[in-house]
């Protein structure tokens, strides 16, 4: 391990595991998380210092991160931004996929004076779709940008249909938060759960797509007259989702209950937690299709990428942590060789604007069997 160069990954959870697994390969790392069991699931790699903290304790983070070439951040969207922050403020360069809900653009300052690069959103969507889409931008003009995406269990069991690879919270966020879109240059606020629409994959039948706040950087640095992108779910989702939204289980502003002040999306998010879990033995898979057209060389083309990835039975891998994981891999590795040097604050988009960025990115996940399958059309 002498002379490897030393990574701190912030979170052991299930997207944090396989980011783990797979940097140890080539690094030291230290893996960061407050609950002892993650830490416990990590005993078997031999290059990986488990260390227990509490992140939120003042002095906790900069204690753990001194001697980082770099910090690669794994952990719930509600304490990202800080981290972020603090991480910035350390001197040190990050890679993050907490998605949090703050305006990550008054952090490019810190870290332009701090001569540091953070690259934040780095997992499949957000993440590689505004990769592929920075790469294609740099290459054409592009007219419009849909992305469809979701990661489901392959077993349909009532009555969710679904579980969960990241903090409960975080997974909600999805079903309130308003979501944004581009139409004719202009940005759309609808509510999340919107235009439902059933889309066919050959892999897994009929999904159902609806309106989510998942474009996030891309409404700020691309100028494209259509972007789109929406959640994929099995049929039928969408319906009790609106009702457990309506009732107020999904609200984050507290009510008295027995004069006790609670939030009755943290009571969601503990109910939900056990019930949206994998259980041993169950499998999951990423889905994903991109259409992205305008006009290259002067004639209308489309460029069609497709996903399907499933979990990996040989290292019992889940597809969401390898298809998130491995993009943040991906990345921490341009910054770690030297090949991306951009300082300040990177959304996933300014990755792919180098044909070698993207070509490495894409290499890097085929490698690891993540395999985007692309397909070009003239229109």
């Amino acid at each position: 391990m002498n002379g490897r160069k030393k990574i701190t990954v912030l979170g052991a959870g299930l997207v944090g595991q396989a980011i783990v697994s797979d940097l140890a390969t080539r690094f030291q790392v230290t893996a960061v998380d407050c609950d002892p069991k993650r830490l416990e699931r990590l005993k078997n790699l031999p290059d990986v210092i488990p260390r227990q903290a509490d992140l939120s304790k003042p002095g906790i983070l900069e204690q753990i991160i001194g001697d980082a070439d770099l910090v690669v951040g794994a952990l719930p969207g509600y304490m990202g931004f800080g981290i972020v922050r603090d991480v910035i403020c350390a001197g040190k360069n990050m890679v993050d996929i907490s998605f949090f809900p703050q305006d990550p653009f008054p952090l490019n300052k810190p870290a332009e004076e701090e001569g540091v690069s953070v690259v934040m959103d780095c997992g499949v969507a957000p993440g590689m779709g505004n990769i592929i889409l920075g790469y294609h931008q740099a290459q054409m003009e592009v007219e419009r940008y849909e992305c469809l995406v979701g990661g489901l269990p392959f077993r349909r069991e009532w009555p969710y249909q679904y579980k969960a690879v990241f903090s409960p919270v975080d997974v909600i966020e999805e079903y309130v938060r308003p979501a944004r879109y581009v139409e004719n240059g202009h940005v759309v606020v609808k509510e999340a759960l919107s235009d439902p629409e059933l889309v066919e994959f050959d892999e897994v039948g009929t999904l159902e797509a609806w309106n989510s706040d998942g474009l996030r950087t891309l409404i700020d640095t691309m100028k494209i007259p259509h972007m789109i992108e929406k959640t994929l779910r099995y049929p039928g989702t969408i319906e009790y989702l609106k009702v457990l939204r309506k009732s107020g289980f999904f609200s984050a502003e507290e009510v008295d209950v027995k004069g006790k002040r609670i939030r009755p999306v943290d009571l969601t998010a503990s109910l939900l937690a056990g019930l949206w879990e994998l259980k041993p033995g169950e499998e999951d898979f990423t889905v994903m299709r991109i259409s992205i057209s305008g006009y290259e060389n002067g004639k209308e083309v489309e460029y069609m990428y497709h996903l399907f990835d499933r979990f990996d039975r040989e290292t019992g891998t889940i597809s969401m942590a390898r298809t998130t994981g491995y993009t943040c891999t991906a990345a921490a590795g341009l910054l770690l060789e030297g090949k991306y040097t951009q300082k300040g604050l990177s959304p996933p988009e300014y990755l792919g604007r180098e044909p070698q960025h993207f070509q490495y990115i894409l290499n890097y996940l085929k490698e690891r069997g993540v395999v985007y399958r692309v397909e070009r059309h003239e229109l």
